[in-house]
Parts: C-alpha cells; structure tokens; sequence
C-alpha cells in the first residue's frame, strides 16, 4: 500500500480481515457462523484463527458455491475490479455506463443485498468507499490462462504487459498517439488510462479498419484469447502495434480487460439476473381435489409398503457380497407389487429409510422386517404417513440414482452403498418449500421450477452471463455442469417421489404437505427445519390428513363367483384372515379376492375348521354366504387331512385302503417311488414336503402329521431382524449449528480473542509467546492478583501437552490449585500450578 494510501485510509478503517471480524456485533457473528458452518469444527480460539479459517481456500470455494446468481455476479465483478474498489466502480461494472448514475431501483436494492451477503459470510470486508474480496476468493475469481474468468474478461494492461520489454512497450504507446515516457511502468499507466477514457478510446476506435474492429467484437465477451499467426493480416497488425491485442504467448494475443469493459460500455456480464425467476404455475385445481388426490395416493403409500414387507416377512431377498439388492429381486419385487422396477426401488429405499426393512446379520445374510416395523403397524394410518414422509424429507439416499453407475462403473444397486448425496435432503425441501409460493392448487411449470433452482445455487464455473455466451473452455463447463445435472434431477425425482407419497397431488401441494414443511404464506425462503421442528410438523400434517383417508371396514361383499369385494381399507384382523384365506385377484379403490380349493386348504392348514371359516364369512359378509362357497369349503375340510403325511424319510397314512390303492395305480406318484408297508401304510423316497406337493398337485388334500400322529398347523413363521436403527443421513461437512451452539460459539471467540489481544507489561520474560517464570515468581504473582483483584495472563499446559494463554482473574491460591475466573472460556475453573508455565500482569 503507497503512503498517500494510507494518509488517506479513515482511521476506522479496518486494515484486515480480523480487525472487520472484532467491528461486528454478536449478532453478526452468529449469522457468519451458521452461514459457514465449516468455520465452527473447531470453535476458533480467536477472531485471527477465525479470520484465518475464513480464507482458507477449501472454506472459500464452499460458501462461493452457495451463493445465488447474482451475489455471485457481484463477487465476480469484485474480482476483476481495482483493490480496493469503491461502491460506485462496483455498480458501475454491475449496471453499465448507461445505468452507473443510478434510476434501476431493482438492481440497486438487490446489489446492496449481495453486498451485505458478502459481507455477512466475510467474502467481502471494508467499507463502501474500500470494498475487498477475501485473497483467496479473488484468486478463484480472477482472470488466468488456465482458468478463464466467469465474466469472460482478460488480464489488465498492466499484467498482460509485465514480461515485455520497455521498448516494445514504448512503440505500442506512440502507435497509439500517446507521447513516450521516460520509463515502461509510466507507459502502463499512460495505456491503462487511455483505455479508461471512454472519449478517448472511442476516437482511437473510429479509425479502426472494419475487420479490426470485427475481431474485437468476437473476443469482447470473452473467451479472450485468440490465435496469430507469426506474420499476421493487416487487421490484426492494427491491433497489436497500439496493444488492444497484447501478445501473451508465442501465436497467443489477449484482449486486455481495460478495452474489453470500454468494448461492453462497462458492464463485467452480458446478462444480469438480479431478481430469482419466478416459479410459474402449469394447471391449477380446487385444493379439495388436490387434497383428495393426495390422501388416496398416500393410503396407496401405506398399502404399498406394508405388502413389501409382507412379501418380505418370512425372510427376503439375500443380500449382495458387495451390499444391496440384486437386479434379479428387485425384478422379482416389482413383479409382486405391481409396479416399474425404479418405482419398486423407491419403496424399498424408503422402507429402509424408516428403518422398516434392514439386513439379519446371519450368515446366509437376507433383507427382512425389522422389530420397528410391528410398532409401525400399530400407529393410526395418518402416523405411519408422516413416518414415512419424514424419513424421506430427510433421507440422504436417493433411490433415482438405482441402476446407474458410480465412479469405478460399477452398477448402483437398490439398499446399497454409494446412493448417499449430501445435497438431496435440502433439494426435497427446496423444491417443495418453491410449491408454496404458488397458488393453492397450482402445479409449477418444472422449467420454470429447475431455473429457479439455477438461480439460487449456480454450478461453481457457471458463467453468470459473459462466460457461457463467449464459449468457457469445454473442461470448465464440464465440471460446472455435472453438480447442476445432479441438482436437475433430484429435484424432477422430488417431484416424482412426493407425488407418490401423496405429499402432493396432481403436481400439487396438498394442505398436509405444506404443513409437513412447517411453512405457512410468504415463508418460501424458509430454511430446513430442525428434527424437533419436523417432529411438530410431522404431527400437524398427520391431524390435517387423518378425516382424508378412509376408515376401515369391516366388512366384505361375497358374490357367487367365488370372489369377495372389500369396497375400501379393511380392518387388520380382518384383512390378515382374509389373506390366508383367499387370493388377491386386483387392486385399487376395493380390493377383489378370489376363493380356491388351494386358498382354502391354506386356511385349514393354518388351524381353521370348516365351521370357523363359515362363521368368520358369515360375521363378516353383507351379503349371504354364497351355497358355491359353502360347498368349496365344506368339500376341501371333507378330504383334508383324510391322508397323514409324516417323515419316514416319508409315509402316507390313510384308513381308506382304496384310496392307497388309487394312488399306487396314478402314473403321475411314480415320481414319488412309493411302495406299501401294510394295508394302510405307504412309504415313499421323499421328504414329507415334497410328498406334500405331489399329492397336492394330484388333487388330494393330504395333511401333514407329527411323529405323535397330531396334524401340523402351518403358519408363516415371521422372520425379523435383531432391533436396528434407521440409517443416518451422511452430510458433506459439519450440520448446521442451533441458536445455543452459535450464541456458546461467539461467547468462546470473543473471551478467546480478548485473551489473545489483551496488552501486557513487557518483561523479560514475557518476550517470547508464552510467559516464562519461576514457580515461586508465579506463586508470588497469582497470591497478590488474590489480593488486589486484578487479572492476570499466564501460559498454561494441559495434560495433553497442549499450550495456551490464558487471561484469568484469581480468587483463591491452596494445595498448589489456583482457582480463578476465566476470561478465555468464561468460566470459573481450577488449574494446578505445576501447568503454569508462567504469568504475566496486565498493562494498565
């Protein structure tokens, strides 16, 4: 900084960083903190620690990827300006020459809002007449060969000059009809300043042959660099001789940045998007139908995953050495639940994000139900939705990348690793808080819905409108796309999945959708909330959904087809009896079961008589007991059981010599290899389950037995896991910190830095950082700060070995403890004095 510099610096103008840092208020620190929350891990010892992390370039890059459109814009206009800039020559570069004088209130308000963001997340510190980027952000930011700027602009005159020589500097400074100078740096300046002056730079254009002129225009919005030749057209020989082409390589030219912004009238982007797009709405519909909609798709969500479990409830599929679902089961999933394989993989994703379904651990390791799933199954309908619909808001898995392929090309399988995206919980939250600002019962167009999305979080490299309209090398643009990519399709399958839960319906918000978000009117920028917030949330949207969704029945409609309509949700007794009784034939708004000889053996093998099933239909029915029905049980329960199957390895049993003999003669037993042992006795070669089957296939009803000659009632044994817990969400970097983490945070900070900046008497000993005295000195020292109350700086040892200086007010020195108040960790503690290393008083 030159010495006019700093005579003219306002004496509250802070010289760094650190120093904004300690002008904040308390306030103002807790918003950098939970704006930045990678700057908490650890709580900084001080504001220079604190100031120190703030610059670091990992910390940097990720608060510039959180910034909208346009905050970003004016962070890159901030690069490419003087340092320190004013407030003026930033809205200048921002609005142009044509609206430097102001009169765009729009833009003005929103360029001092960006401002205040920068400020606020310390990208940006000083005052309005001495605005500076953070280092490390004007190196990311900045023009560079090898990383083209955003804004498209090149280096300055002064930096595309630095390697040449002071005679070639000279001739591009007289060709330009400015007089010599006595020296190169003078020369800069004198070229720099021509190129500033808009009346002047404008006269110098007008003489400019067409095709110069033309070759300036395609160059302007950047990229800036072209290609010469060594003995280049008379055009460009034009350009080069008065440096509004400067050579920067061997056959490289760049156009420098002061001639490019006189070229765009100022302006450091094309395009400037000031305001976020608006969402607009697609169809609209009365929220009654939406919420109707939505309630019947989230009963149908409900459904969906309990016959999932169902399927999976006496053990599911295996699990994958790698971990995961097989292609083959997933397959076999979708089949039984009636439903594409990617919407199969979304079920079981959320099942295992609510902690439904996880692995046995066994050593034949499979997928089953797990303990949580029985206690699911006992909460009203409207509770086990909000479960499910909260584990999704959540759930850091994303079941639309199932299928696709991870960094080593190897296939991404449904419950297995690799489907975790940091960013997908705040997307689902984004998307659906943007709903909210639409109409009641308005569909957002999901152009408009991804463009503002754009908007609020642009891919780092994206050009905020120079850059992309001037062509950004492909690797650049490559990398900015994929994490927009990414962001593009967790929000279409966001829309997609809450569509599905009924959180949503016919592209709409439903009223306990809105009320799972917490949000009420005008909240749009709302931030995720917090578990205990998606706690009470969760409980309201499950009140406002419960008179929507449709009450049990119990009750059934037999027809004399053999099938039986339940015309909506049945009862759980009811309906667990009814599935071990008949088959599903279809689903939908009711539910038709169909009666079979095979679905009734099921039943009386699961224990039932003849007369418990007539009785169960008969309690059950709004309509009279079929006679064909009637006559299909009563004629199953006459033969079951008249043949006794049990393990010899295997044998039938039956008095009815006849019968014996009619199964002996049946070409189809000879697979079985049965042969008589007596009368009534038949021996076969194998195992009773499969005799079982056979005779089952032949048409008998034949019932296993015990080795006490007992029938065996077969039921489904269900298998569960030992108690698991829901998987946790895996975040990219430390969790957003709570009002009491950020208020301990600022309070350690601040008692820190006045620790560290507090002024002391100097000393000999005290030259070096810590203190250093004798342990009598120290005890001497602290016994008399007891007595006259003053505080005092010592160097203190923990029993890590970890050193530190601390400001502390004694109260009490015995037994070789000094108990004090500590103003580093605002506390009152007690320290041994052998870890003292020394002390130190205070200057006045």
């Amino acid at each position: 900084m030159s010495t006019d510099e700093q005579t003219q610096r306002p004496a509250d103008t802070p010289r760094s960083l650190a120093e904004a840092l300690r002008s904040r208020g308390d306030e103002s620190l807790g918003a950098l903190l939970q704006a930045r929350p990678d700057l908490l891990t650890p709580v900084p010892t001080d504001l220079t620690q604190l100031a120190t992390r703030a610059a670091t370039r990992a910390s940097v890059v990720r608060a510039l990827e959180r910034l909208d459109r346009f905050t970003q814009q004016v962070a890159e206009a901030l690069a490419v300006a003087p340092e320190p800039a004013t407030y003026a020559e930033l809205h200048a570069l921002i609005a142009g020459d044509e609206e430097s004088d102001g009169g765009d209130t729009a833009m003005d308000e929103a360029l001092g809002r960006a401002v205040g963001v920068l400020r606020e997340q310390a990208l940006v510190w000083g005052p309005d007449d001495r605005l500076r980027l953070v280092r490390t952000a004007r190196e990311l930011l900045a023009p560079a060969p090898q990383y083209p700027s955003p804004t498209g602009l090149g280096p300055t005159v002064a930096e595309a000059t630095a390697g040449m020589s002071p005679n070639r500097i000279q001739d591009i400074v007289t060709a330009a009809g400015l007089p010599s100078t006595h020296d190169a740096v003078s020369a800069v300046r004198s070229l720099t300043d021509l190129f500033t002056d808009r009346t002047r730079m404008s006269a110098l254009l007008d003489e400019a042959p067409a095709e110069s002129v033309e070759v300036l225009s395609r160059l302007v919005w950047g990229p800036p660099y072209g290609q010469v030749t060594a003995d280049p057209a008379r055009h460009l020989r034009w350009l080069l001789d008065r440096g509004l082409l400067l050579p920067t390589s061997p056959g490289t030219v760049v156009l420098p940045r002061e001639a490019a912004l006189h070229l765009r009238a100022g302006r450091a982007h094309r395009v400037i998007e000031p305001a976020p797009p608006a969402v607009q709405p697609l169809r609209e519909h009365r929220p009654q139908v939406v919420d109707a909609t939505a309630a019947g798709q989230a009963y149908t969500a409900l459904a969906t995953v309990e016959e999932l479990l169902k399927d999976w409830d006496e053990g599911g599929p295996t699990v994958l050495r790698a971990g995961g679902l097989s292609v083959r089961d997933l397959k076999r999933t979708a089949v039984a639940l009636d439903v594409p394989e990617p919407v199969a993989a979304f079920w079981v994703e959320l099942a295992y994000a609510a902690g439904l379904v996880a692995s046995d651990g066994e050593t034949d390791e499979r997928y089953a139900a797990t303990p949580a799933y029985d206690d699911w199954q006992e909460l009203p309908a409207a509770e086990r939705w909000s479960a499910l619909a909260t584990a999704w808001l959540t759930a850091t898995r994303t079941a639309g990348l199932i299928g696709g392929r991870d960094g080593k090309d190897r296939t991404l399988s449904a419950l297995g690793p690799h489907l975790d995206r940091s960013s997908a919980p705040e997307i689902r939250h984004r998307v659906l808080t943007l709903l909210t600002t639409l109409p009641d019962g308005a569909s957002p167009t999901p152009d408009s819905l991804l463009a503002r999305l754009r908007w609020e979080r642009p891919p780092r490299g994206s050009a905020g409108g120079g850059a992309s309209a001037g062509g950004v090398s492909t690797g650049s643009a490559s990398a900015g796309n994929a994490p927009l990519e990414l962001r593009a399709r967790i929000a279409q399958w966001t829309l997609n999945e809450a569509e599905l839960l009924g959180i949503t319906g016919r592209g709409a918000l439903s009223s306990h959708g809105r009320a799972l978000l917490g949000s009420e009117e005008g909240a749009a920028t709302a931030p995720a909330p917090s578990p205990a917030e998606l706690a009470v949330s969760a409980a309201r949207a499950a009140r406002l959904l419960t008179p929507l969704l449709p009450e049990p029945l119990d009750h059934v409609l037999l027809q004399a087809d053999l099938t039986a309509v339940a015309p909506g949700p049945l009862e759980r007794p009811l309906a667990e009896t009814l599935a071990v009784l008949a088959d599903v034939e279809s689903k939908g708004g009711a539910t038709v079961y169909r009666f079979t000889p095979g679905s009734v053996r099921r039943a009386l093998d699961a224990g039932k008589s003849a007369s418990d099933l007539h009785a169960f239909l008969a309690a059950h029915s709004r309509t009279p007991v079929p006679q064909p029905l009637a006559y299909l049980i009563d004629d199953v329960a006459r033969k079951h059981g008249h043949l006794r199957i049990g393990a010899a390895s295997a044998y039938v049993r039956c008095d009815d010599e006849a019968l014996l003999n009619e199964i002996l003669a049946d070409k189809r037993s000879q697979g079985l290899r049965l042969r008589r042992l007596a009368p009534t006795v038949l021996a076969a070669q194998a195992d009773p389950g499969a005799l079982l089957e056979g005779l089952r296939s032949m048409g008998f009803a034949p019932a296993a037995e015990s080795a006490e000659g007992d029938v065996l009632i077969h039921r489904a044994h269900a298998h569960r896991t030992p108690p698991r817990t829901a998987p946790e969400p895996v975040h990219d970097g430390p969790p957003l910190p709570d009002d009491t983490m950020t208020g301990a945070a600022v309070r350690a900070i601040r008692a820190g830095d006045l620790a560290s900046t507090t002024p002391r008497k100097a000393t000999p000993e005290t030259t070096g950082a810590l203190p250093r005295t004798t342990a009598a000195e120290t005890l001497a020292t602290m016994q008399a700060a007891v007595l006259t109350g003053e505080a005092v700086w010592i160097g203190y040892v923990n029993a890590e070995g970890s050193a530190s200086q601390r400001v502390i007010a004694p109260i009490r020195v015995e037994g070789g403890f000094v108990t004090a108040y500590d103003h580093t960790a605002d506390e009152v503690r007690t320290y041994p004095l052998h870890r003292v290393t020394g002390v130190a008083e205070l200057a006045e």
